[in-house]
């Protein structure tokens, strides 16, 4: 006979109490504790993955081993044909993973799920949907290209179900669109509560780690950008991914946040088309392409994402104030770091910008927080105050300090190659750096300086 027990979940966090708490003591948010009824089954119940057994008279016991007895052998992986997934997972999926992708409504999760289920095509995939119908999912297929012939799909929501179809098809891979539309049998709450979400998480997980078959979760996002669902969820899983973009732009980023395999400082960038998500292998060159020379107002700067060096396009537009208090507005850039340095502009350099509206801009849709772009936004502030244009083949990569000095960046020679590679001739780059590093080897001439005057007056004169 089953037992029931009452439980109290807060919403946001995923900590439980056997009362109602009108704060939770975890996370400090008020009014998220709700009532879940939890059904206490026998391990065997129904809806759970179980794995053949070794014998017939029950489970096999695991034994503490020194770790000095312990083989280990290299992670296995296999490509799953999309070169800016391999990057981001640090080479390939590997067998008995459990891979969490987060973003948000509309980002284009599920088409890149489909578009690695339809690209495997030496394995049998099955992709499990509890939110489109298999109508649906046919139309998006259809756009992405050819099919793959191996390629299930599955709507289903109950897990009990899941498994009993897994266990006849016996897939190489398994993606499931999404976790929270689950619901098992353990668990008498709803699909998407925190209960449900960590049940079938759980059930999942011990499916990847005893089958060795990974499994891609699309997961909901809050509205404030994190995971839904208990903190927990983050913390099962191996690896989590972060889709991340503007949905009126065309690019997007892939990032990790967590990864038990490789680094977690990859990204991926991809491009929304009619025909799908398109790799972006050379994001520079796609950034740079709509740039006009002889305009004032744009300054290029060297940025790292990740490990992965890119030349970014900053536009500034400053105007005489109109209305009295002067607006400061950065798309794609910390506003507080902007406001910080157009102090330091006045201070430093003399310049008069508090009757000015100031517009900051970084062009593509991208949102980055490297220090190195501080002078590059200087400079094209300044281009646009004195209606200046700045050289086509000059960009630059340097951090700026309170007292205008110009302070060293990390990765400089990263940042020189990809300006060489894509055709520029000088960059300008703090004095500190151009001391440990061998500039001769360059085909671009580098500028080392302490000021920013100095880079100022090299600019404009």
């Amino acid at each position: 006979m089953a037992k029931l027990k009452t439980l109290y979940f807060c919403q946001n966090c995923g900590a439980q109490s056997a009362k109602w708490i009108g704060r939770c003591p975890s996370c400090g948010e008020w009014n998220t504790y709700v009532e879940e009824v939890i059904q206490k089954e026998d391990t065997q119940a129904a809806g759970s993955w179980k794995p053949p057994t070794s014998s017939p008279g029950g489970k096999t016991v695991t034994k503490p081993r020194p770790i000095g007895e312990i083989h280990y052998e290299e992670e296995s992986r296999f490509d799953t044909n999309d070169g800016e997934l391999n990057r981001v997972l640090g080479g390939g999926l590997v067998p008995g993973s459990l891979v969490l992708i987060g973003g948000e409504p509309g980002i284009g999760k599920s088409t890149l799920m489909l578009q690695i289920a339809m690209s495997l095509r030496q394995m049998k995939v099955l992709y499990i949907s509890g939110e489109e119908s298999e109508q649906q999912i046919k139309m998006r297929a259809e756009r992405l290209g050819p099919q793959h012939p191996q390629c299930y799909i599955l709507t289903e929501t109950n897990t009990q179900n899941i498994f009993k179809q897994i266990d006849q098809l016996q897939p190489n891979v398994v993606i499931v669109d999404s976790i929270q539309t689950l619901h098992s049998g353990l668990v008498e709450s709803g699909a998407g509560s925190v209960s449900q979400v960590r049940e079938c998480t759980a059930e999942l997980l011990k499916y990847a780690k005893e089958t060795g078959v990974p499994v891609l979760l699309i997961g909901h996002i809050t509205k404030d950008g994190s995971i839904a669902g208990p903190k927990i969820l983050e913390h099962m899983v191996d690896t989590v991914l972060q889709f991340e973009g503007d949905r009126h732009l065309s690019y997007r980023i892939l990032r990790t946040t967590k990864n038990r395999f490789g680094s977690t400082s990859e990204l991926g960038i991809y491009e929304m088309q009619g025909t799908g998500l398109r790799q972006v292998s050379n994001p520079s060159e796609i950034l740079l392409s709509q740039r006009t020379e002889s305009l004032s107002g744009m300054a290029i700067g060297a940025t790292l994402e990740g490990n992965r060096p890119l030349l970014v396009e900053v536009q500034a537009l400053v105007t005489p104030a109109t209305y009295g208090t002067p607006q400061r507005s950065a798309t794609g850039f910390d506003a507080k770091r902007l406001n910080m340095l157009l102090a330091v502009l006045e201070k430093r350099s003399g310049l008069r910008l508090g009757q000015h509206d100031v517009f900051l801009n970084i062009a593509g849709g991208l949102r980055l927080d490297d220090p190195a772009l501080d002078v590059a936004v200087c400079a094209a502030v300044v281009s646009s105050l004195n209606d200046l244009p700045i050289p086509g083949n000059v960009c630059l990569a340097a951090e700026v300090g309170l007292s205008g000095e110009i302070r060293a960046v990390s990765r400089l020679d990263q940042r020189l190659s990809e300006a060489e590679k894509l055709g520029f001739r000088e960059m300008y780059i703090s004095q500190f750096n151009a001391r440990g590093l061998d500039l001769a080897r360059y085909g671009i001439r580098a500028q080392p300086v302490g000021r920013l005057d100095e880079v100022l007056s090299g600019l404009f004169g």
